[in-house]
This record gives C-alpha cells, structure tokens and sequence, in this order.
C-alpha cells in the first residue's frame, strides 16, 4: 500500500499473513522514485504478540528505523478501519506505542516519553543535550531515533540540501541523525524543516515533530502542546507525563503489487 502523512509518504506491507520483509537491496529498489515506488520510509506489519500488530521501518536507503510516527499513525488508521476499533497497540523497536481515532478524520499516537540521556540517544559523548557542542546551539532528543534540532530566526532561509547531510553525518552521532530547523513564532505554534536521516528532505516526520517539540519545550521557548507547521501541513503535539502525542491526518493513496523477480534483481 502507498500511504501518507501530510506528503511524508510510504510503502506499507501488510505481512500478517506470512511472508518476509524485503532485502536492503529491494528495499533501495522500491524507494527510487523513477524506477520504483517512492517513499520517505517503507513499513511492515506483522502479528503482535504483547501488542495488537508489530511495525517495522526502514529508511529509504534501506537502513533500519526504529520509529516512525507518521507511518505509525497511518497503519493505525488502516487496522482501525479494518477491525471496527478506535484504539490500538503498536510495537515498534522503540517499545509499544498506543494509537487512538482523535475524531474528525484525524489519528492520535503515543510515540512514547522523549530519550534526553546522551548514551541513549545516541551521542559519542558525555555532553549537555540542551545544548550541543555544535555551531548553531542545537540540542539533542531521542524519539526511537536520533534528533538534532537548531532553533533559527527565518527557517526558510536556511540551505537543508547542504546542511542536513553535514549534520547527518555530524560525529558525535554515531548512528547518523534526523535533522530540525525550527522557527518559534509563538509559545505554542512553530514552524520545521526536515533533513531525515537515510532519506533527505520530506514534507513532514512524525518523530521529527515530536522531537522539535520536545527541543523546544525544553529551551523553555515553548509550552509542552505545540502546532508544528511542516511543509505537508500541521500535525499536533503534546507532551504529556506518559509520553509525546502526535495528531493529525493521514491517507491511503492505492494498493499494489510488488512482483517477486523484480524484488530479487
């Protein structure tokens, strides 16, 4: 299935009944978007067993992710709609999250409390995650993945194409990093730009957002309950004492089917 959230978009294979992911190889196949499918991230769904399904991601050059929000929102939507129910269990590498109908068409994911421990985001050393030892001030944040968020004046005007993979690459992020560019237009309302990592620049990221929130709500630049004004459009969060919610809206584009000997090529 092709799905997305506001533009950030996927590839989501529904391996309930059997099956095995795709090789990284296969995986880079699928996410060119000329000779493949496309996608921001591709996502798997399996049986759960302390869960009602597990989820799995992978980037668009086929490395792994342990989260992904907005694909969390968007398969939640789709086994909502599927089983009649309006809450859900998800496991992902990050730990069980939870999924509810927010009503009006919108979906609701606890995506968990934020990691703020240098060891466990990950950072190659003992520094202060507020506050980075990087040009720019940025700070750091886990969210199942690793997050370095720069708090800008003019958001637009900064050059992402040579400035998120300088900082994805950054060494004090072992494992690579997600990369924000926010702009505060007031305490509860601001304004991101995206760098994934293995993916480059998208129109939105669910755990993107959630970690620009968190950042910012920590600089005291921010309450904890944000609008995140993201290319793609708007999605909600708020961090709350069990963990960070993010809402907003989600849709399934069509479904497909992927031939085998393509796959194994």
């Amino acid at each position: 299935m092709k799905m997305h959230g506001l533009g950030n978009d996927f590839v989501v294979l529904d391996l309930r009944g059997g099956g095995t992911p795709p090789a990284a190889g296969a995986i880079a196949r699928i996410a060119d978007r000329n000779r493949g499918v496309g996608f921001d991230q591709l996502a798997v769904i399996q049986p759960g067993e302390d869960s009602d399904v597990r989820l799995r991601f992978w980037n668009a050059d086929g490395s792994v992710s342990a989260a992904c929000g907005n694909a969390t929102r968007c398969i939640a939507r789709y086994v909502m709609d599927q089983s009649g129910r309006d809450r859900l269990s998800l496991r992902t590498d990050h730990g069980v999250l939870l999924a509810e109908d927010a009503g009006a068409g919108l979906t609701r994911v606890n995506m968990g409390p934020p990691v703020l421990d240098w060891h466990a985001i990950p950072l190659a050393q003992d520094v202060d995650t507020d506050h980075l030892p990087i040009e720019g001030d940025p700070a750091a944040t886990g969210m199942g993945n690793p997050h370095v968020t720069f708090f800008v004046d003019d958001a637009a005007s900064v050059d992402l194409a040579s400035f998120g993979p300088q900082m994805e690459h950054h060494p004090l992020y072992p494992q690579r990093t997600n990369v924000e560019v926010v702009q505060v237009l007031s305490p509860d309302e601001i304004i991101l730009r995206i760098w994934e990592r293995g993916t480059g620049p998208t129109l939105a990221s669910g755990s993107c957002s959630c970690a620009a929130a968190v950042a910012a709500a920590r600089r005291g630049l921010t309450g904890r309950r944000v609008k995140v004004n993201v290319p793609g459009g708007m999605l909600m969060i708020d961090w709350r004492d069990d963990g960070v919610w993010m809402e907003g809206p989600t849709a399934h584009v069509f479904s497909g089917v992927l031939t085998p000997d393509w796959l194994a090529s």
